[in-house]
């Protein structure tokens, strides 16, 4: 049987879980879970401990200095969870400062709750390990069928990209930027989509953290397109500092800008979620590095050309 009662810290969590048709049994999310709308009703159960509206480079500083204090980045609302009385609750390893993590939820709930609550952790860093863990959501709340089954949709959607870029020889270098200042380049399960959509992702490793770089790295780097897509940032909060970049030594020089190949895309909505919209993330890159081949309709919400 399904389990009764979920709470999500994690909003890559809470969209798993909708999109295995228990949305009706989610109590609680964290802030940050905003997706499908129709759980935005949902108490939360967690809070930030970083003020809204501060520049890239300050929420940096900010949290550097919350972690060099043992402190965590979010808080837990034991009070709001023990009255919800999950019987399930679902957070993260994999980022101390993208979510909730599991040693935090472990240290609320101990010995907190009326009752024993399961506490599932995810912790991916490939696609596979997105799919995995689907899989892994699924079987802990007794819809194991269900996960399959939209296991096996997701991986036909990317094996139709893959398909019919079977025979593209020309894979253009790809920059994607997930922080503006300090400087970073997106890692994790990222250089595998841009893999997957037909490019060559520059500086990063597949299955590894986003390193923080230096923009001469880029600059020798030189790549064909580059796509910034900042870690929990909109394109509407992006573009407020994307004049950090226009700023950089030769940035005019770079083939990506000379030839128009450069973007924004929603890192908070599409690229930094480890859900099911992963894959939508995978057809926005198909969309931008290989617009001749597919349209698949996100451009202009999922992903914008930006005119310099």
């Amino acid at each position: 049987m399904p389990a009764d009662r979920i709470i999500s810290l994690l909003p890559a969590a809470t969209e798993i879980v909708c999109a295995l048709g228990l949305e009706n049994n989610l109590v609680g999310r964290s802030h940050e879970c905003d997706y499908p709308g129709s759980i935005q009703h949902l108490p939360v159960c967690s809070e930030a401990h970083i003020p809204d509206n501060l520049s890239s480079a300050a929420i940096d500083v900010k949290v550097k200095e919350i972690l060099s204090e043992a402190l965590s980045v979010y808080t837990v609302k034991r009070e709001q969870i023990k009255a919800l009385q999950p019987d399930v609750v679902i957070t993260q390893a994999q980022c101390d400062v993208c979510a909730v993590s599991l040693p935090e939820v472990e240290q609320a709930l101990e010995n907190y709750l009326d009752k024993q609550a399961r506490i599932i952790s995810l912790q991916p860093n490939s696609l596979d390990d997105i799919f995995n863990d689907i899989k892994t959501v699924s079987a802990a709340l007794g819809v194991a069928a269900a996960g399959e089954t939209l296991v096996e949709d997701l991986q036909e959607r990317v094996d139709l990209i893959k398909h019919k870029l079977k025979f593209i020889e020309n894979k253009p270098t790809v920059a994607c930027i997930e922080w503006l200042d300090p400087m970073m380049v997106s890692g994790n399960w990222i250089p595998e989509l841009v893999s997957i959509a037909g490019g060559q992702s520059i500086i990063a490793e597949a299955g590894k953290h986003s390193p923080y770089v230096d923009w001469t790295d880029i600059r020798l780097q030189d790549p064909d397109i580059i796509v910034v897509m900042p870690c929990g940032f909109a394109i509407e909060r992006t573009i407020r500092e994307i004049g950090l970049l226009f700023e950089q030594p030769g940035f005019n020089e770079l083939k990506a800008v000379k030839n128009n190949r450069f973007y924004i895309a929603d890192g908070n909505q599409y690229f930094n979620r480890p859900g099911p919209r992963i894959v939508d993330s995978i057809e926005i890159l198909a969309e931008i590095i290989n617009p001749k081949q597919f349209i698949f309709g996100y451009e202009g919400n999922g992903w914008i050309k930006f005119a310099l």
